[in-house]
């Protein structure tokens, strides 16, 4: 490259950096555009916009009820007077409603007992549906069978603890 071209170049490379420079440092002024197309200034639409003289006169009368407190001060404000408010005694809470007893609605009709192992299982019927049960196991879903007597079974409900006990149904005539 000769000479001249190099110093052409540098000449326009200075003129741009200068412009560049002027345009980064100046102050922003005042645009001339608008900044949005719509300068209308629509009024508030207020029925009557005359003052209310009648409720600046009764905030006048008013006198300030709160604890006086210079907010100027660090010291700390003196503790109001207790105010001694006779309060109603208030009935003693209800007791728990009384808690229903347990419904099994399936029916104890017998056992077996497993002459290797010595595993009891409950035979229980509800309509024609019937179920082997051994102990630990979930009868419909919701009761666990607790222990198995002789003419008894004990059951829990596994989603609120409660317990009860069917006796053994004797199978009528049939």
């Amino acid at each position: 490259m000769p000479q001249r071209t190099k110093l052409v170049l540098l000449a326009v490379l200075g003129v741009v950096f200068a412009f560049m420079v002027y345009l980064n440092f100046r102050s922003p002024g005042v645009s001339a555009v608008p900044a949005s197309a719509d300068l209308r200034d629509d009024p508030i639409a207020i029925e009557n916009p005359a003052l209310r003289l009648d409720l600046l006169e009764h905030l006048k009368t008013l006198q300030y009820q709160g604890s006086h407190r210079n907010i100027f001060s660090a010291a700390a404000p003196t503790a109001p007077a207790p105010r001694v408010i006779a309060k109603p005694t208030p009935a003693p809470p209800p007791g728990p409603p009384p808690v229903a007893p347990l419904v099994v609605p399936a029916t104890f009709f017998g056992y077996v007992t497993d002459a290797r192992t010595g595993v009891r299982r409950a035979f229980f019927s509800e309509g024609d549906d019937v179920f082997v049960v051994g102990v630990g196991d979930i009868l419909l879903g919701r009761f666990r069978l607790l222990q198995i007597g002789n003419s008894t079974a004990e059951l829990e409900e596994t989603a609120s603890g409660r317990r009860a006990t069917v006796t053994l149904q004797e199978p009528g005539p049939s």
